[in-house]
């Protein structure tokens, strides 16, 4: 495979939405609905793995040149909790979204220099929207209650205009989402309760593969727009 970045280290590099084309779909699968209590304490305790962690990276600050493992992204903060070795190249992250409407922000439809496996979790007046430039391939599962709601809008602030396809995981849920290499996505949490459990399956690899100098979420990543638009087009419904 060719490198996708132009700066291998660049943390807000951009692409030209008119020219991407998403070379694969994302798969996303429902796996269970819990009720609120116990989804909102598993929630909670991973949240709180990554709010410690970032309590200490403040306290005692990653050296230069080390691997540091709380990181940020835009969606929200993040904790490497296991990393790469010689000879296992994946590693794992949990994500403690922030709540768009606080920030008033989205975050940006975006894609990544490798694959990646995310399981999303929400508890109790939480819900995340999923987006994506194509369809999100919705597979069958043991799924209580109504299909999810799936919702095709315009990209919002786009300087040309492109569909954006979204699936709205309900609160307190547990969903798995499969994302090839290079395709787009964009999470916007809504509510105070949500996390990600991500696995990267090739990252050591991916970052020779695009020259890093490190295993940072934002290098990795390669946005759709320049800019952040406001919360409102990824609160409703």
């Amino acid at each position: 495979m060719t490198r996708m970045k132009r700066s291998p280290d660049h943390e807000d590099e951009h692409i030209d939405l008119a020219t991407h084309t998403d070379p694969d779909r994302n798969r996303l699968t429902p796996l269970l609905r819990l009720p609120p209590e116990p989804a909102l304490a598993v929630v909670t305790a991973l949240a709180a793995v990554v709010r410690e962690a970032h309590v200490r990276e403040r306290e005692f600050p990653t050296p230069p040149g080390t691997l540091k493992r709380a990181q940020e992204f835009e969606e929200g903060d993040v904790y490497m909790a296991e990393a790469p070795f010689e000879g296992f190249f994946a590693d794992r992250y949990l994500m403690d979204f922030y709540d768009v409407r606080e920030r008033g922000v989205c975050s940006r439809m975006h894609l990544h220099t490798g694959l990646r496996f995310v399981r999303m979790m929400t508890g109790p007046a939480t819900t995340i929207r999923v987006s994506s430039l194509v369809p999100i391939t919705v597979l069958d599962a043991h799924w209580p209650g109504t299909p999810l709601l799936t919702v095709v809008d315009a990209l919002p602030d786009a300087p040309v205009p492109r569909e954006r396809h979204t699936v709205v995981v309900p609160e307190n849920s547990w969903v798995d989402m499969q994302i090839p290499r290079g395709v787009s996505h964009q999470f916007n949490a809504v509510g105070p309760h949500a996390v990600i459990d991500s696995v990267h399956p090739e990252e050591s690899i991916e970052t020779l593969r695009e020259g890093m100098s490190g295993y940072r979420m934002m290098a990795q990543t390669i946005f759709l727009a320049e800019q952040r638009s406001t919360a409102d087009p990824c609160t409703e419904p």
